[in-house]
This record gives structure tokens, C-alpha cells and sequence, in this order.
């Protein structure tokens, strides 16, 4: 080796390594462990539940108590598993609010304020997605199991259940997507089109959205009704309506949902 070589300095590191050119990507994987499920469903009920029981039979502060050691109940049970806190956190967090507006109030009624603001702020935003050409449940189908990636397109003839579905969308994403080195998640390979340039696709999802956004402004006008006719008394009926049509309605729009999408996305694989 010459002295030339030998006085030469090493070529400077890169700054940060791959990590600091590469692109922000989204993980589906962490995004869809936070939905929960129907258990995560089932949980956030819970608090509701116990607000009507203790409210009807022992009076508004117990039915208080009762939503709030429901919420934190399910927050414990769910950090003692180890499972992720993030949705019973956020439940914990709304069920804060309403019995802190129906314990200002004196009215059992007003705990059922949140849940029909949150209904009919969510009808004008899926409304005006759609006005907007870029419908809701389009954008957030494509992000958990992009088309153009073949994740839904099997098992066209059968009905689907949401913890299938869920998994077939968790294989979109599948090991051999992830940098070995960092675990992290590597970029979707770009469709050849993109959804909303798909007429089928994009009139689809737009009904897909109006569907959930008919849903959500029937319980906010449904509820809003009861509550006009529940001043001075424990609001029963509003409460049972709520349930009524929250859980057994979201899971039949889930499982509509999911079988159109699972149509859409064997209609873009062939």
C-alpha cells in the first residue's frame, strides 16, 4: 500500500444511514390493532350500560360512578393483558366529558350530549367527502388494504367476519414488506391507477359513505328527539335507543361494508 494511500481519510458517514432519506410510511399493522375489533366495540358499550342500569334504579350520581368505574375497568383489564390502552383511553376520555356535563346539569340526559354532536359532526363530514369526491370510507379502506394490492379478493362467495377480513388486511402488509434491518414498514408499490380515478371504485365507496353518514344522522336526529322530551326525568329510553342503534347497527354496517369492499377489490384483481 502506498503512502498516498495510507494518508487518505475514510469517506465520511452518511448523516443518519437509510433512516434519514427514507419516506414516512404508515403502518397498517399499528393502525388496525387499535381498532380493537368487536371486543373494542363491546367495550366502549360498557360504560353506557352501566349509566342506564345504576341511573334507572339508584339515581343519577350512581349512574355517574357506575359509567366511570365501567371505563376504568375495561382500561385496567385491557393494560393487565397487555392489550393496547389507546381505545380505553379515548373511552375513558368521553365518558369523562359526559358525566362531567350531565353532573353540571342535574339533567341524566345530558350525558347523551356528546354522542349525538359527535353523530351529527360526523354526517357532515362524511357527507362532505363525498361533495368533496374523496368519500371516507374510500380513504380508509384504501389505507388498511389498498386494491390494487389483491389483499380482500379472496373468498368472493362467502360472507365475511371482521376478525377475517381484518387479517386479510393485515396480510397486505406481510413480512417480507418490511426492512429486515429496522422492522419498519417499506412503502406500498404505487397502483397502476388510483382508486379515485376508478369510476366503479370511486361511486362505490361514495354510497358506502352516505350509507354510514344516513346511519349516523339518523341516531343524531332519533336521539336528539328523545332528549327534547326527556327533561326532568332519568332518560331510560334514550339511553336504550342509543344502544339500540349504536352496536348492533355499526356491526351490521361492518359487515356491508366489508363484503362490498372485498367485491370491489376481486373486481380490480382480475
Amino acid at each position: 500500500m502506498s503512502a498516498a494511500e495510507e494518508r487518505a481519510e475514510p469517506p465520511a458517514p452518511a448523516p443518519s444511514g437509510d433512516e434519514a432519506a427514507a419516506p414516512l410510511v404508515f403502518d397498517r399493522h399499528l393502525v388496525l390493532d387499535q381498532l380493537g375489533g368487536w371486543r373494542g366495540m363491546v367495550d366502549a358499550t360498557l360504560p353506557t350500560i352501566a349509566f342506564i342500569v345504576a341511573n334507572s334504579l339508584a339515581g343519577l350520581r350512581i349512574g355517574i360512578w357506575a359509567a366511570l368505574a365501567a371505563a376504568v375497568l375495561v382500561f385496567l383489564l385491557r393494560l393487565l393483558r397487555r392489550e393496547s390502552v389507546q381505545q380505553a383511553i379515548s373511552g375513558l376520555f368521553a365518558v369523562g366529558i359526559a358525566v362531567a356535563i350531565a353532573a353540571a346539569t342535574g339533567e341524566a340526559r345530558d350525558f347523551y350530549v356528546p354522542g349525538i354532536i359527535r353523530n351529527a359532526g360526523l354526517t357532515v363530514v362524511l357527507l362532505g367527502s363525498v361533495v368533496l369526491r374523496r368519500p371516507l370510507v374510500g380513504v380508509i379502506a384504501e389505507f388498511l388494504a389498498p386494491s390494487h394490492l389483491g389483499a380482500m379478493a379472496s373468498h368472493r362467495h362467502s360472507v365475511p367476519g371482521f376478525r377475517g377480513r381484518v387479517g386479510r388486511a393485515r396480510a397486505v402488509l406481510a413480512p417480507s414488506e418490511r426492512d429486515p434491518e429496522t422492522g419498519r414498514a417499506r412503502p406500498d408499490p404505487a397502483p397502476d391507477r388510483p382508486w379515485r380515478e376508478d369510476p366503479r371504485l370511486l361511486r362505490a365507496y361514495g354510497w358506502l359513505t352516505v350509507l354510514w353518514a344516513a346511519v349516523f344522522f339518523l341516531r343524531a336526529a332519533v336521539q336528539f328527539y328523545l332528549y327534547l322530551g326527556s327533561e326532568n326525568t332519568d332518560a331510560t329510553d334514550l339511553g336504550v335507543v342509543t344502544l339500540i342503534l349504536g352496536l348492533p347497527v355499526t356491526a351490521a354496517e361492518i359487515v356491508v361494508t366489508l363484503w362490498v369492499v372485498s367485491r370491489l377489490h376481486h373486481h380490480r384483481a382480475q
